[in-house]
Order: C-alpha cells, then structure tokens, then sequence
C-alpha cells in the first residue's frame, strides 16, 4: 500500500470564550493544518498540526504548509508504513518536525483502517479505553483561577495545570495558593506551567515560597541550561515541556537526571513514531509524562488519546485537549472531548475520526 495523494487543508480555531492567556501573550484563534493522505488501494488518513501561534515555538501555520508543499511530490509512491515515511521525510526536508507529524498521523491512520486496527494498538496495545485528562486554568486572577480550580474538581479532573509567569511574582504566588486551597484533600495533582516565563531567581523563589505545596514545576525557565542551574535548588519536581524538541534532547534529560518527567508535545517531536519512542524511554527511566499537543482538532485529539491509552498508568500525568477551550468538531459523530475529567478511546479502525471534509473548504494545495 502506497500514497498515491496528498492533499492540505486550511481550517480555523476560534477560542471559545477567548482569548486564552499565557505567560508569553494572548489567543483568540489559531490556524490548523490537515493533510488527507489517500493510498493506492483508495483508502484514506487524517492528519493535524496546529503550531501555538509563532511565538510559542519555532513553528507556525503558513510554515506548516509550506514545509508539507515542499514535501509532498517526493511522498508519492512511499509505503504507508511509519518508518519508511519518516526516512523519505528526512531525506526531503531536514528539520520542520511539527510539519511531518501531519504525515505521520495520516500515515497511521490509514494504516489501521487497512489492518482493522486501532492506532492504539499499532502503538502497542491499549492499557485502558477511559483515559484521564486534565485541565489548564489561563492567566487569571486569584479568585477567578480558583472558581475553576473548583469546579474542575467537580468535574472529576484528576490533574490541573496552571499557567503563571505573566503576573508579578506576588500575585502569580497568591493564585498558587488560592488554587491549592481550592483543590487541597480532594487528590487533584497540580501543576505550575510557567512557559519559560521566568528566570532561576524567580523560579528558586517561587519553589522556596510554595515548598509545603505538592506541585510539579513545568518548564520555567527558557532553556535546559537554566533548568540545569536551578535543579538542585528547587524544592519540586521539574519537568520539561518546550525544549523537549527532539528525542535526542528527551534522551539526554531522561538520562542525565536532569528533569523528573516531560509535557510532551505530539506535533513538536514529529509524530505517533517518535513520540512512541518517547514513552519507552520514559518507561525505562520510570519518568511521568503527558501525551498531548499544544492545540488542535479532532485529529490531533484523537492521535494523543490514542497514545495515551497505551501509557503505563502510573506514569501518564494525562491528555490534555483543547476541545474545551474551542467551538465544533470535525466529526460530530465522534466528539473527543474530556467527560467527568477523562476522554474516552475512539472506537474503529485507525483514529476513528470521520471528519467532514466539507467543513474545510477545498484544499490549499494537493499532489
């Protein structure tokens, strides 16, 4: 079974309720990608990505497109096998990670439709078909922040995470606080997210200020250096999330002891492949870790749930979806989106997402 089309789609995101508040700016909308991959036997895969905006990472929508452009005449005639398409991929274009992993989830899915088989038992074999979720509370102020923290509790959301990085320091501690007062002796895990938006000496002070509170410090500063300096005078677990960029860089953390687990980001390591092996090497190093993306669609909901239903329990922190925070779905018929704070396992082959294609408009470009 070969590809014998490629074709890419425009679609966009608009924030429900918006925008959305992060250390490094606001989000209104975003700006997806799909590609739909069509085989010589005439069966067809969805693929995602959906960049943050261009701030969040070295990635953005119109590079997105640009990147699978370039791509996708050398794709044609390339087994739908993951591997294979990852070699043809690097040998056409070098880097543009969240660009491939477009391919790569197409690739799958086609792939388990042809077999009958779920992408989660590609991936290895589910674990569990409920998977828990959790919820990121924005830039908020103190008391708003934990109104949600409340009632996401209510909800049944085994796990929080809670941006921070864009208040003064003593405002960002106060909702750290009233967000733990509101969760404390329920078993809600926290997390502090700040998106690199501090430096050591604010990340030190905040972990000595909050030192009786059980929470994981997700990537606060910028850069694994930074991280480097501060870990041993912290008095939480830090995980890595946006300079995880690679295996390589997962690799050298798990290994090195240089993080206590990882936010990981479907798109920005390449796709299910990588991000497969990923999840080995966090098993091998008894490392919790997330099975998630930055934003997205249907697909992208359904490729992270996939991998998560194959985590080790003990070590999946969750899946985290934008479904809440967006309007509609691809595939009304199937809506991936958290219920009493988990996400249930699409059932049929493949993602077992249908999307209306009519809903995108005629593709950007097709091969």
């Amino acid at each position: 079974m070969k590809i014998a089309q490629l074709h890419i789609y425009q679609h966009d995101l608009p924030v429900k309720n918006g925008p959305y508040t992060m250390s490094y700016g606001e989000i209104s909308a975003l700006d997806t990608t799909l590609v739909k991959l069509v085989t010589d036997t005439d069966i067809v895969g969805w693929g995602e990505t959906c960049p943050l905006g261009p701030i969040y990472a070295e990635a953005h929508a119109e590079g997105a497109r640009a990147a699978l452009s370039g791509m996708a005449p050398g794709l044609i005639g390339t087994e739908v096998l993951p591997l294979s398409v990852h070699r043809r991929m690097d040998q056409l274009q070098n880097g543009h990670s969240y660009a491939k992993a477009a391919v790569d989830i197409a690739v799958h899915d086609a792939l388990g439709k042809s077999l009958g088989l779920r992408i989660a038992d590609l991936l290895g074999g589910v674990v569990r078909d409920r998977v828990p979720s959790y919820y990121a509370i924005g830039i908020e102020t103190p008391d708003d922040a934990a109104r949600i923290a409340a009632e996401k509790r209510a909800e049944g959301y085994p796990r929080l995470q809670l941006k921070v990085g864009a208040h003064p320091l003593e405002l960002d501690l106060e909702v750290i606080h009233k967000v733990w007062e509101a969760i404390r002796g329920s078993g809600v895990r926290l997390a502090i997210d700040a998106n690199r938006g501090w430096t050591t000496r604010d990340t030190i002070h905040i972990s000595l200020a909050c030192r009786d509170i059980p929470l994981v410090m997700e990537q606060p500063c910028s850069t694994n250096e930074e991280m480097r300096q501060v870990r041993s005078m912290l008095h939480h677990p830090l995980y890595m999330d946006e300079s995880s960029r690679d295996v390589n860089t997962v690799i050298s953390a798990a290994g090195s002891g240089l993080v206590d687990g990882f936010g990981c980001k479907l798109t920005r390591l390449g796709g299910l492949h990588p991000m497969t092996t990923v999840r080995d090497i966090c098993a091998a190093r008894n490392l919790p870790h997330t099975c998630d993306d930055a934003w997205g669609g249907d697909i992208l909901a359904a490729a992270c749930t996939h991998l998560g239903a194959t985590v080790r329990p003990d070590l999946l922190e969750g899946v985290w979806l934008a479904a809440p925070y967006i309007d509609g779905h691809y595939c009304p018929e199937v809506c991936i989106e958290p219920k009493d704070g988990h996400i249930n396992l699409p059932k049929g082959p493949g993602l077992g997402v249908t999307p209306d294609e009519a809903a995108f408009g005629p593709p950007v470009v097709e091969y």
